[in-house]
């Protein structure tokens, strides 16, 4: 992925852990945007959630809120979705945000598979769209982004990778970042001990911009050519096209009821005549 540069907007990311903040001496100190912990779980709110929002904003800091995702299946994730667009409503909802909010899905408790992890955030970040009328951001460590499949790459990347230097590595699903987590260490003014430190890819008029109300990240949106096969699905491709199971066209497009069921009528077919 792409290394950091001197002129990208720096931003930090915040819960109770932080404890009382002065939000205009961290913004008096470098920092541009904050992203402030709201839920976890299908009930929990963190206590500093409110009070950081209203300070951070007050002090002219873009604010944007993150949930810690738990779930371990798809309808558990939904309803964890429900529960964080509840918590946003305390600070007027997730439009009244200045930027997109964050699933933070970044461990399997459940020893899910890879088709499960995936399942299971599509199934969140979907829902909560619905709810609020906003297209999310995903955050994860550098590691964890491999369980994630091409059915996640339109949605923006908040990368963790701890370092000063060393950027973070390709997955098959993102080859940039948005915004890369690079420290948990940190020192700001106006916080007490540590805390994560994030550089967003271009400057703070560009972060407004880029994470704008009216149609956000439609640029990302607009990258896929879905008459083109992703390179990790090349050889899949080729083999579902070769037995008859789809017809060759479009292997980016959502797929729709009567395409799933004429692919599997096809695969049925198959199977009958003994096809392997």
């Amino acid at each position: 992925m792409q290394a950091r540069k001197k002129s990208n907007a720096q931003g930090i990311d915040v819960s109770r852990y932080q404890g009382n903040i002065d939000w205009k001496m961290a913004k008096a100190d470098g920092i541009s945007f904050a992203f402030i912990k709201a839920s976890q779980g299908q009930r929990y709110v963190d206590p500093t959630f409110t009070t950081n929002a209203k300070g951070a904003r007050a002090a002219g800091v873009l604010l944007g809120a993150y949930h810690f995702l738990d779930a371990t299946s798809v309808e558990a994730a939904k309803a964890e979705a429900r529960h964080f667009a509840d918590v946003l409503d305390q600070v007027g909802g997730a439009k009244a945000l200045d930027l997109p909010a964050v699933m933070d899905y970044e461990n399997n408790p459940g020893n899910l598979s890879k088709t499960l992890i995936s399942a299971v955030a599509l199934a969140f970040l979907l829902e909560l769209e619905r709810l609020t009328g906003r297209k999310p951001i995903i955050y994860t460590g550098n590691a964890f982004a491999a369980n994630f499949n091409a059915s996640l790459g339109g949605y923006p990347l908040w990368i963790a990778r701890y370092s000063d230097t060393r950027v973070p590595s390709d997955t098959v699903t993102w080859k940039r970042w948005d915004i890369w987590q690079y420290s948990d260490s940190g020192k700001i003014k106006g916080i007490a001990g540590n805390v994560d430190l994030n550089e967003f890819d271009g400057t703070a008029d560009e972060l407004r911009t880029r994470f704008n109300k009216k149609g956000e990240n439609t640029v990302a949106e607009k990258q896929r050519d879905i008459n083109k096969v992703s390179p990790w699905a090349a050889d899949v491709w080729e083999e579902m096209t070769k037995n008859g199971y789809f017809d060759g066209t479009r292997p980016g497009a959502p797929i729709t009821r009567e395409e799933a069921a004429a692919a599997l009528s096809r695969l049925r077919q198959n199977i009958l005549k003994g096809d392997k």
